[in-house]
């Protein structure tokens, strides 16, 4: 469960947690996982690289992301193409 109310309040107005799968019922809720991460990572994907054509640095990114300039540099650099940058 999200504990950081305001990424608590943009993930409840994208999905209501009350149609993902229960914790008791590992098969769907591993395979929700799943999903779940792949749409977030796809997602992550797009907005870095609308961020850096919009002029945004690694910094930039980095911060809205939560993470070192370094990280997100080096797990994101090589999924945004120089012509979404």
């Amino acid at each position: 469960m999200l504990t950081d109310p305001a990424a608590w309040f943009i993930f409840s107005r994208m999905i209501d947690a009350r149609q993902l799968p229960s914790p008791d019922d590992p098969a769907d809720a591993l395979a929700a996982v799943v999903a779940l991460r792949r749409y977030a990572d796809a997602l992550e994907r797009k907005a870095v690289g609308a961020a850096l054509k919009q002029g945004w640095s690694w910094s930039d990114v980095a911060q809205a992301l939560g993470v070192s300039k370094q990280a997100a540099h080096k797990r994101l650099s090589g999924s945004v193409t120089d012509q979404d940058s």
